[in-house]
């Protein structure tokens, strides 16, 4: 078959996608019989095929459709291995959307928790990618902590054969990573000073994906029961924000440590092959993790921080969604008080696939373990150096949930758009528009918020006024500062925390760095001076999510704080 029908049959399955749960399951699958039956020539149109199907995988109208999709994403590896075979470009399939496929090879540079976990986890599929790198004043710098005598090569002399010093101490090739690690493990230094070693060395690492359930194409969770779409997908246009944040209380399962674990991996899995690294599931603490099932085989996850990973000031959840078992986005949700930014991705090949009603969803969820009722969205997510969210012109989809503009200069763009819009239903907003919308953040304040108090609001600029103080009054002296922060506001809240543990006492200090900018803090009442500090333990010992209802309540505390990053200098 020429490229023109191949190119009809898969514009019908773009198509297919928009309607499924609406055209005759039969239909569907004679066109994925038809297209199970082509030599894809090039890697572009290959991807499509792929993601079409593992779109109709997370979004089946009926049994024999997904087996068929089943049985269809099983040859990927096959496929893929007929183009290198034909000498075909697959570069393509580095791109982050498409990144991922069975049978393809990851080259990135990952952390040294990321790197430790794959090695791990696969350890005779990674090794490192010695292909193009070209940095040997940092293997110069680092390995001869673990390489006996390679200084008397590395300090001297030129063109020195580092992957060949490696190869030896390693015995052999394809070694080289998974030994380099077990030496940082082995570093009588903390994790933290490992990673920091590690990472300076800037190293890709090749990932051959072979046939690996992590791939995008294999990856899912076993599911007791699949939901088959035998009606309309939802869509945006049904989907109310307010509604589904005002619906009752999610019924939510507390995993087991164990299962956690899995879940956690599973979403490290899909992120990695996706070329994504997400703080909370690098770090993320399974003893956590919670389940909520919201019906239409959507199951959304959620987890917070072990105490020794924790943010300084604020509560972190991470998570991700699973639609039949297939991974279908991350999340991630930062919260101070009522204010919560968040970070929600669907995988683009899910997008065309009830992402607004999933959302909704994440946000009820985050509302309810968070106590979030302020929710602001990151510029990144509406375009801000994201041309792929420029051109799904992203800004539109958190502006018809609801979502305002916290600059006004930005709600007055919107506005001039909308009177466009309204004025003619075919006018569509330029991408320099959007690049302008896409500067600022965008918030959704649930009913009872207090309207436009974040909206100066930067968790930065209370990391800039320590930094002010300590630059002016302790001469730019970091462990100066800490110290007498901790003993000023030891003495003001009355209380020694050199008789807590050393998480508690890790945590007093960061918290004292930002209250000793407060100065009436010693003429707080008793009971708020008691309730800070109830809120300062449970940072390092409560789950997140109890950690950020504590805080919620705390009135003078949240007056303070917002009052420190909202001042301009």
């Amino acid at each position: 078959m020429g490229s023109r029908p191949r190119n009809r049959l898969l514009e019908q399955l773009d198509a297919a996608k928009l309607r499924v749960g609406e055209i005759g399951p039969a239909q569907l699958n004679k066109l994925l019989q038809s297209l199970g039956r082509q030599i894809f020539p090039d890697a572009q149109s290959l991807a499509r095929f792929h993601d079409g199907l593992v779109f109709l995988r997370a979004f089946p109208p009926n049994r024999t459709v997904l087996r068929r999709v089943e049985s269809l994403l099983t040859s990927f590896s096959q496929r893929i291995g007929h183009l290198l075979g034909q000498g075909i470009d697959l570069s393509i399939l580095d791109e982050e959307e498409l990144a991922g496929i069975a049978g393809t090879t990851l080259s990135g540079v990952w952390n040294y928790d990321e790197v430790a976990w794959l090695v791990d986890r696969f350890p005779k599929a990674i090794s490192i990618d010695w292909e193009g790198y070209d940095k040997p004043e940092r293997l110069a710098a680092a390995l001869p902590r673990f390489v006996p005598l390679l200084e008397e090569d590395a300090w001297v002399e030129a063109d020195v054969p580092y992957r060949r010093w490696l190869q030896t101490a390693s015995r052999g090739p394809a070694r080289e990573l998974g030994w380099l690690i077990r030496q940082c493990e082995r570093l009588s230094v903390s994790r933290e000073e490992r990673a920091e070693i590690f990472d300076s060395l800037e190293l890709p690492v090749r990932w051959q994906l072979a046939n690996s359930r992590a791939t995008r194409t294999l990856g899912k969770r076993p599911v007791r029961q699949i939901f088959y779409h035998r009606g309309p997908l939802v869509r945006r246009h049904d989907v109310s924000l307010a509604n589904e944040l005002a619906a009752p209380p999610l019924q939510l399962k507390k995993l087991s440590r164990r299962e956690g674990r899995r879940i956690i991996d599973l979403c490290r899995e899909a992120t990695t092959v996706r070329y994504r690294e997400l703080y909370g599931t690098t770090r993320g603490d399974p003893a956590q993790v919670v389940q909520a099932n919201l019906g239409r085989g959507v199951e959304i996850f959620l987890w917070g921080l072990p105490p020794e990973r924790r943010l300084p000031l604020r509560a972190y959840q991470a998570g991700f969604t699973l639609k039949n078992g297939v991974p279908i986005n991350y999340i991630e949700g930062i919260a101070l008080f009522e204010w919560m930014e968040i970070g929600f991705n669907t995988f683009y090949a899910y997008r065309d696939g009830e992402t607004a009603w999933v959302y909704s969803q994440v946000l009820r969820l985050l509302h309810q373990t968070l106590g979030a009722t302020c929710i602001s969205v990151y510029p990144y997510q509406l375009g801000k150096d994201n041309e792929e969210a420029i051109k799904s012109g992203a800004f539109w989809f958190y502006r018809k949930l609801g979502f305002r503009p916290m600059r006004a200069e930005l709600a007055r763009v919107v506005a001039a758009e909308e009177k466009k819009i309204a004025a003619n239903p075919a006018y569509r907003t330029p991408p320099a528009v959007l690049r302008r919308l896409a500067e600022g953040h965008v918030v959704y304040e649930i009913p009872g918020s207090q309207i436009g108090a974040w909206d100066r609001f930067q968790m930065r600029r209370i990391g800039f006024a320590v930094q002010r103080r300590m630059a002016e009054q302790f001469n730019g002296d970091a462990a100066k500062i800490r110290r007498t922060s901790k003993t000023r506001v030891a003495q003001a809240l009355a209380v020694n925390p050199e008789a807590w543990s050393s998480l508690e006492r890790r945590a007093f200090e960061n918290y004292a760095l930002v209250l000793a900018l407060i100065p009436d803090l010693v003429r707080w009442m008793k009971d708020e001076k008691q309730d800070l500090v109830r809120v300062i333990r449970a940072k390092a010992r409560s789950t997140e999510s109890h950690y950020a209802h504590l805080l919620r309540d705390r009135t003078r505390l949240r007056s303070a704080m917002l009052r420190l990053g909202s001042a301009r200098h």
